[in-house]
């Protein structure tokens, strides 16, 4: 992990566990911390330049939340989920984007379309550049430009979630050989379904874009193994 060090963010104005959390959380979503790289309390309270007990707190807190195990004899891990689990969540992660899809084709609004529109620009240039890491960013957006579309507060917030515990993994998905492109033209037919107000085909969609099976998975899993190989 040496080398990442320095790009890795500093503490924010937000002191104590939580802050630190949200710092941590940040680096396992956009793969600074891969799954399975160990979280020494002493070499991050040097990084944060406090005492090991916030750092405590805020790792008991990551590992509530499903992205850090806590393991005996071992300390704090990356979580890496077994195979079923993680397509179990992806399962649940599809259908929660189904239905934002469902209702953001049926309430769209010309300020949302807008901004869909300019997301879909963004990450099709992102795409055209090769670039894996511009377009993960890029691709947070796109989605949450879908789930604020929806018009419904309590499904953006838990597809939000969800999407934020599946960040590290669905990065990982776009480092498949030709990925950028395939999940680019996904989200063009996304845009045109929700524009069109065709919501059965918005949801069907966006269900097929974020649900991982057959040759996904695989690709996934294949990802996800060599991703911890290098933190042992």
């Amino acid at each position: 992990m040496g080398s990442d060090r320095t790009t890795w963010a500093t503490p924010r104005a937000t002191t104590g566990a939580l802050g630190f959390r949200a710092i941590l959380e940040d680096d396992i979503a956009t793969g600074r911390l891969a799954p399975g790289a160990r979280l020494d309390e002493i070499s991050l309270a040097e990084r944060f330049g406090v005492s090991r007990t916030p750092i405590r707190e805020a790792l008991q807190q990551l590992a509530a939340a499903g992205l850090v195990e806590l393991r005996p004899y071992r300390g704090a891990v990356v979580s890496s989920p077994d195979p079923r689990r993680l397509m179990e969540m992806f399962e649940v992660m599809a259908e929660l984007e189904a239905m934002c899809g469902r209702l953001a084709a049926r309430r769209l609004i010309s300020e949302r379309e807008a901004e869909l529109n300019a997301s879909l620009a963004a990450c099709d240039r992102a795409a055209a550049a090769g670039d894996p890491d511009g377009y993960y960013l890029e691709n947070e957006r796109f989605h949450g430009v879908i789930y604020a579309a929806s018009g419904n507060t309590f499904l953006a917030e838990q597809a939000l979630l969800l999407h934020r515990r599946l960040a590290p993994f669905r990065r990982l998905q776009l480092r498949v050989r030709h990925r950028l492109q395939s999940s680019q033209r996904e989200h063009a037919a996304i845009v045109g379904a929700i524009a069109a107000g065709d919501e059965d085909r918005a949801a069907d969609l966006l269900r097929a874009h974020v649900v991982v099976q057959g040759e996904r998975f695989a690709d996934l899993i294949a990802s996800l193994a060599s991703a911890v190989v290098k933190q042992t």
